[in-house]
């Protein structure tokens, strides 16, 4: 077991039949927890997916890697049962347990078998791992270590360095800010008292969602969900996070030293929220500019034409509140200027004149016809329905996916890069050359 990025995948089979006409089951709990059930009897498995709004940006200022120190620390110990015993408990019964936090969300999840002997067991842990953990002393060093460990190794890694100077120069004072992974000097002054207090803020049924797929009836969904977050106490919702302007007002550029042979370069500016009104637009625009691998003009530009770089995309992360928009390559040093000015000259094109009519439909057409590899799994639908409850999204959202991709207008993608992207006024971080 471990902690990791959000959210598990866990491959098996499950028709896009499944969910191109979905019965999405939902409601809410005593407690106020929401529940999300889609019914699949392909396989005898069941994937369980928690998610709570306490991911970094929930971190105290002063105690950043508070919300993964507390992931972290959930499968050490429940009352009557320590760490190695849990691990124990869930690989007796065949299950998968893990947990993780990103700068929204905490998220737990469990696979299962259906066979009710089986899966008791493992909801059992599952529950008692959520509800009650009793965050033991002994265990905290060793957690601790591994994390400073971690960061240590960070601190050694290029890519981690300049994307960390990234976060905190966009972002600046908002808790987006915040590295999931945390801050040595504060994740050496976690207390114990610090972790219990998170989990009794943030583990409230008020702030859960449960997404559950796979081998059950509604009868066994009602029961299992009310078992894992049903009881929790009912708690409050935190309050939203502060918005984030999306407008920079001027553009920046930092460089950051660091011995490398190859320049690392991240450009980008605050980009969307999940529910963003301009989603679908940015998205498949994007696809065409840096997020369509080796056939986009990113690519195509910097790597295919002139031998710069190996790699060279583009990206929005869309959160709860505007997420960044992100270029990202790496070259040798002496090309590092080169390649900086080659890559906002193509943005910059880009957002003057859109894509052509080839290029929209082949993206049109990529996206499409790769959307049903986001549904091959118990445990990507189920990650699909936690983002669809915790990001408040149209229950019809994924199935009408496709149909919102097919309607984007070229005007609609010039018009809407235009409005939202601005090349000459990005934050760059150039890390490298040291």
């Amino acid at each position: 077991m471990h902690v990791r990025p959000i959210i598990l995948l866990v491959i098996s089979v499950i028709s896009f039949d499944l969910w191109a006409s979905p019965q999405i089951q939902h409601w809410t709990l005593a407690n106020g927890a929401r529940a999300y059930f889609v019914q699949s009897h392909q396989l005898p498995m069941v994937q369980f997916s928690v998610g709570f709004d306490a991911g970094s940006a929930r971190d105290p200022d002063s105690l950043r890697g508070l919300a993964r120190f507390v992931s972290a620390m959930l499968e050490e110990g429940v009352s009557g049962l320590n760490g190695t015993e849990i691990a124990t408990q869930f690989e007796t019964v065949g299950a998968e347990f893990s947990s993780g936090n990103g700068r929204d969300m905490s998220v737990l999840e469990l696979r299962s078998l259906s066979d009710e002997p089986l899966l008791s067991s493992a909801v059992d842990v599952f529950t008692r791992v959520i509800q009650q953990p009793t965050f033991p002393a002994a265990a905290m060093a060793r957690v601790r270590n591994r994390i400073l460990t971690g960061l240590k190794r960070q601190q050694q890694s290029p890519g981690s360095v300049v994307s960390r100077a990234f976060y905190d120069n966009l972002f600046k004072d908002h808790p987006y800010a915040n590295p999931p992974s945390g801050e040595p000097q504060d994740v050496t002054r976690i207390t114990r008292d610090d972790l219990i207090d998170f989990h009794g803020k943030y583990f409230v049924g008020a702030n859960a969602v449960i997404a559950m797929v796979g081998d059950l009836n509604a009868g066994q969904a009602r029961r299992w969900a009310d078992a894992i977050v049903g009881q929790l106490p009912p708690g409050v919702i935190p309050p939203k996070l502060d918005v984030v302007p999306l407008l920079p007002n001027q553009a920046r550029v930092l460089n950051v030293p660091f011995a490398s042979t190859q320049t690392h370069l991240m450009m980008g500016q605050v980009g969307m929220k999940q529910s963003d009104p301009d989603y679908f637009p940015l998205y498949i625009g994007n696809y065409t500019l840096g997020g369509g691998g080796l056939v986009s003009r990113l690519s195509k530009e910097l790597r295919e034409k002139r031998g710069l770089t190996y790699s060279a995309n583009s990206y929005f992360i869309p959160m709860q509140q505007n997420g960044p928009f992100v270029i990202n390559l790496q070259t040798r040093n002496d090309q590092g200027p080169l390649a900086e000015r080659l890559a906002i000259e193509t943005v910059t094109e880009f957002v003057k004149n859109g894509p052509t009519q080839k290029e929209l439909d082949a993206a049109k057409k990529s996206i499409t016809g790769s959307f049903p590899l986001r549904f091959d799994s118990n445990a990507k639908i189920a990650g699909s329905l936690l983002n669809i409850a915790f990001y408040d999204l149209p229950l019809d959202y994924m199935s009408t996916f496709p149909d919102k991709i097919n309607a984007v207008t070229l005007q609609q993608v010039r018009e809407t890069f235009q409005r939202r992207i601005f090349p000459h006024r990005l934050l760059r971080v150039v890390l490298g050359g040291g």
